[in-house]
């Protein structure tokens, strides 16, 4: 591709609403252009690039066995109504009606129009396992769309859905998907880490979401310091941690004062003790019945986990006077578990707690000498907060878990019989009885993965690609394209790359060589020729690596050989992470 010719509209400044370096970047760099609030257009340059990651993504799904199906975007309301989420998959679900007054939906996701597919076509056991997947745009209507591509509301996805007879069988599957999905994301380049997670609207038994290691990310991943136990924050566990040492021994709890002490910080402060011997009781309302969760004073309520313990789908943390309301008009700021006629569940980390202090019930006051099992009864106790730094491996002895950011690049489902009985799939087994195949579900971010490539490659001056994802591997930069050696060599070159299949960006333009050295780092090409100058002279090109900074001066009749080499030496490092 020629610069002087193509559309590649770099910016110096990003504008004032991206504030992700993959959204300032992608802006500056010509990639995207928005349309409207979390919708893109990919102009040439970030479309080379999605592209490629659709191409490495669809090379390793053939190569796993998966068939690539393409499902319609737009979805009847009926299917949805048959599997239950038209009325519980919330308000990102886009519903629209035809000029028939015919209720749809623009497809966030696909577990019903494939598994409508399977009651249709899969009759025999001898059709299983199946794997069918797809790479198609969707469109979830996100509340607040923010960071680009990374969180827009229409975006590229490959979903993938299994068949199998049985629980064994989605095992292999579940595996396969798994260790495909590691493949994938090393040809991309990525450093990347595979998490427990949890299985959210979409259902299911288990899940493992791959996350993109980047200081950006919006997900907070938890992994062990010694094995390879690692979640998702909404998933992590840690095991029992030691109770608090009592340093009042077995001394009966009493009401202090605490005038205007709200907080978990002022109580701690004016009570002059750790916050971990705090006992922090949250008001919550599940399916519209109260409920008081107790927690450690250092510790933050994780919601996902406290639904799970209540049994309840949706839980609501209810403020000012909804709390009065549940409660019988209870002091907010001061509630606290001791004498109270509402249920408790609490955190595991309070188990064999003595000497707590807690809300008294009351305006300024607070309990002290709180003991669990004697001054109130004894709670039903559930893993219910967010593990912090260096809490205890659940999977190992001597491991501590630390917290990293990620940014979700896949995610990978054990969905059961949730679909495909709702729908009433069925196949005949070899006794020809019918059975109700388990199902498997699978997707990658494939536009998530070009801006999470961006946030993990990138420095002051602009992005660095991976190889595998480079619009251009080379870019070639002609310092006078008014001088005929110059221009004789860059074109020789130019040639000479593309015909050995290396795709190349020729900087032909009439620009100060300042200006396309600005815009080269700006695109991020892995490597970058400059054909001028002194070396020039000398019979010579610069070859300069785009990671590094490295300059090599290459002789002319060596530079393709030389380039090749370099390309596939950083390829082998990428690839191994």
């Amino acid at each position: 591709m020629r610069f002087r010719v193509s559309l590649i509209p770099t910016l110096k400044e990003a504008p004032v609403e991206a504030h992700t370096v993959s959204h300032r970047l992608m802006l500056r760099a010509g990639l995207i252009r928005p349309l409207g609030s979390g919708i893109y257009t990919w102009l040439p340059l970030g479309l080379k690039t999605l592209r490629k990651v659709e191409n490495i993504v669809r090379e390793e799904m053939d190569a796993a066995g998966a068939q690539e199906v393409l499902m319609p975007a737009v979805q009847p309301a009926e299917l949805w109504r048959e599997s239950g989420r038209w009325d519980h998959y919330g308000k990102e679900l886009l519903r629209i009606r035809d000029r028939h007054e015919r209720e749809f939906c623009f497809g966030p996701t696909h577990e019903e129009v494939i598994t409508d597919l399977a009651r249709r076509e899969l009759k025999s056991y001898r059709q299983l396992p199946v794997n069918f997947y797809q790479i198609q745009t969707k469109f979830r209507d996100e509340i607040r769309p923010r960071f680009g591509i990374m969180r827009g509301r229409e975006f590229l996805m490959k979903d993938a859905y299994s068949f199998d007879m049985d629980t064994a069988g989605l095992e292999v599957t579940y595996r396969s998907m798994y260790d495909t999905y590691g493949r994938i994301f090393r040809r991309c380049g990525l450093r990347f880490r595979p998490v427990e997670a949890d299985t959210g609207s979409i259902g299911g038994s288990a899940s493992h979401e791959f996350h993109v290691l980047a200081s950006s990310g919006e997900d907070v991943i938890v992994s062990c310091s010694h094995c390879n136990y690692a979640a998702n924050l909404e998933k992590a566990i840690s095991a029992p941690l030691l109770a608090p040492p009592n340093p009042e021994g077995d001394a009966p709890m009493r009401l202090v004062e605490t005038p205007g002490q709200k907080s978990i910080q002022e109580v701690s402060t004016f009570l002059k003790v750790e916050t971990r011997r705090l006992i922090k009781t949250l008001v919550v309302e599940g399916d519209g019945q109260a409920c008081l969760l107790l927690l450690r004073g250092d510790h933050e309520l994780n919601p996902i986990k406290a639904a799970a313990a209540l049994g309840v789908r949706n839980l609501v943390i209810p403020e000012g006077s909804r709390i009065a309301e549940l409660t019988g008009g209870l002091p907010v700021g001061f509630i606290g578990p001791v004498q109270t006629d509402l249920p408790i569940v609490a955190d595991y980390a309070l188990e064999g707690t003595s000497g707590m202090a807690c809300g008294g019930n009351a305006p300024d006051r607070h309990w002290i000498g709180v003991t669990l099992g004697r001054d109130l009864p004894t709670p039903r106790f559930a893993d219910l907060h967010n593990v912090v730094q260096d809490d205890p491996c659940p999977r190992c002895g001597p491991g501590l878990l630390s917290l990293d950011r990620g940014i979700e690049v896949g995610h990978v489902f054990k969905l059961g019989d949730k679909y495909s009985k709702a729908l009433g799939v069925s196949v005949l087994d070899p006794d020809g009885k019918e059975r109700t195949p388990i199902m498997g579900c699978y997707g990658i971010g494939v536009s998530r993965i070009v801006a999470a490539a961006i946030e993990q490659n990138h420095d002051d001056n602009g992005i660095i690609w991976p190889v595998a994802l480079a619009p251009f591997e080379v870019e070639i930069l002609l310092a006078n394209p008014n001088e005929p050696l110059a221009l004789q060599t860059a074109e020789a070159l130019y040639a000479e790359l593309r015909s050995r299949g290396i795709g190349v960006l020729l900087d032909d333009r009439d620009e100060r060589l300042g200006i396309k050295f600005k815009d080269a780092d700006l695109l991020g090409c892995p490597l970058r020729v400059v054909a001028g100058g002194r070396a020039l002279k000398e019979g010579k090109v610069e070859l300069q690596i785009r990671r590094t900074g490295e300059a090599i001066p290459v002789e002319i009749p060596q530079a393709t050989a030389t380039i090749l080499e370099r390309l596939q030496t950083l390829l082998h490092a990428e690839s191994k992470g």
